[in-house]
């Protein structure tokens, strides 16, 4: 990565980690302490988009698997990435960051419906925009929907916030042994079958040759130094 950084990106945030501690729910001085990163990003003058997911909520493949309908499943899913979208525009307008959320299902009553041209207005205006509601389809992950935006307003990189400090071999919390990775190729990501996204998410950057840089979201300023092209967690690329 050179040190130019980047003018244009788009950061996936999981549901999970706006639970924090609580591991369900929203958490309110997570959601603040996020929400203050991104504001000092924002006013840098990056173009800033995000995907939230909803697994803090309802998380569609583990309902389904609970006896749901798979596709009814997943629009709950999507319905659960619009309260969390909803939670962060709300904090973070509080802090004068202009935002807008975009949703892939349509609901105007509480958002904008997501329309690739007026995403790009937003962000050549200088509006953060929050997209919810994953691509709107069933059997797409909110991983699959973060590519598919970045790529659709042409982000540079596409971030991906975890609560460890990027890939390791294996599950650093449970594997003691597992060591980290600070880069790897899309085909040794996919093949090795890392579960920090799905196939689907890292077969479209690889085809679309978008890098992805996966990092700690609880490492205070990463998204900052990531932005500014400084290593910071594992890039694929």
């Amino acid at each position: 990565m050179s040190g130019a950084g980047y003018a244009r990106a788009l950061l996936k945030l999981s549901g999970e980690a706006l639970a924090g501690e609580k591991g369900t729910g929203i958490d309110f001085h997570v959601l603040e302490a996020f929400a203050e990163e991104i504001k000092q990003v924002h006013a840098a003058g990056v173009h800033l988009s995000l995907v939230v997911g909803g697994g803090n909520i309802i998380r569609g493949a583990t309902a389904s698997q609970e006896g749901l309908d798979r596709v009814s499943a997943d629009y709950m899913g999507m319905l659960a990435t619009v309260i969390n979208a909803l939670a962060l525009q709300d904090v973070l307008e509080k802090k004068g960051v202009e935002t807008r959320v975009m949703t892939a299902i349509r609901m105007e009553s509480v958002a904008e419906p997501y329309i690739r041209r007026r995403a790009v207005r937003h962000l050549e205006k200088g509006r953060l925009i929050i997209f919810a509601a994953g691509t709107g389809n069933p059997f797409f992950s909110t991983d699959t929907a973060g590519v598919l935006r970045a790529l659709e307003v042409e982000a540079q990189v596409f971030l991906k916030a975890t609560n460890v400090d990027g890939i390791y071999t294996g599950d650093p919390r449970r594997d003691p042994s597992a060591s980290f990775l600070p880069e790897l190729t899309y085909q040794e990501a996919i093949v090795q079958n890392y579960a920090v996204m799905d196939a689907n998410a890292f077969g479209l950057c690889k085809a679309n040759r978008l890098p992805i840089v996966v990092f700690n979201i609880n490492q205070a300023g990463a998204i900052a130094r990531i932005l500014r092209g400084e290593r910071v967690g594992t890039i694929v690329r």
